[in-house]
């Protein structure tokens, strides 16, 4: 019998975050926390806690944005940190996140366009700028977002919602 390795998974991490110069202070924001996420039945995991419980702190551990003080993060059977660049570069690839509020992912001086240009450009995804723009027109109407109604426009110019969804087509264009 094969033995199954679950997709994504950390292991005890914890995280604290340290302040101050002089007079050193302790923030714990994960103790231990253990969590496995199979490959295999498709499945959709939720995070849910009080604020400042340590929901983002644990998604950007997972997606190897910030390391843990202590712990593994393990992605197909391979500890993230041990990972060469073109690994980690396709883990990120693969690995996809969609905050409850994305706005800080987006640049207020960036129209949105550039938020579905970039991933494009960095992982090759179109042979020429027509194929780039056929590709975010589809991801858009995937998620239900008008185009016309969407590109051009700063990320203060759309609401929550609409925000959120061109995180959700940003995504789907990678194929996670």
């Amino acid at each position: 019998m094969n033995e199954v390795i679950p997709l994504l998974e950390c292991r005890d991490i914890s995280k604290t975050f340290v302040s101050g110069t002089f007079r050193k202070r302790y923030n714990l924001a994960l103790d231990k926390t253990s969590l496995t996420i199979a490959e295999s039945p498709p499945a959709i995991t939720a995070i849910a806690g009080e604020s400042g419980s340590g929901k983002t702190t644990l998604a950007r551990v997972l997606l190897g944005l910030l390391p843990p003080t202590e712990g593994q993060v393990i992605y197909k059977g391979q500890d993230i940190a041990k990972m060469s660049r073109s690994e980690f570069r396709d883990f990120r690839r693969e690995v996809q996140v969609i905050f409850q509020d994305p706005f800080e992912s987006y640049n207020p001086f960036y129209k949105v366009d550039h938020v579905l240009e970039t991933p494009i450009r960095k992982y090759g995804l179109a042979k020429n700028k027509k194929e780039a723009k056929d590709l975010i027109v589809d991801a858009l109407e995937t998620v239900g977002l008008r185009p016309a109604e969407t590109l051009g426009r700063y990320p203060h110019q759309l609401s929550g919602g609409q925000r959120q969804r061109i995180m959700v087509a940003r995504s789907v264009m990678l194929r996670p």
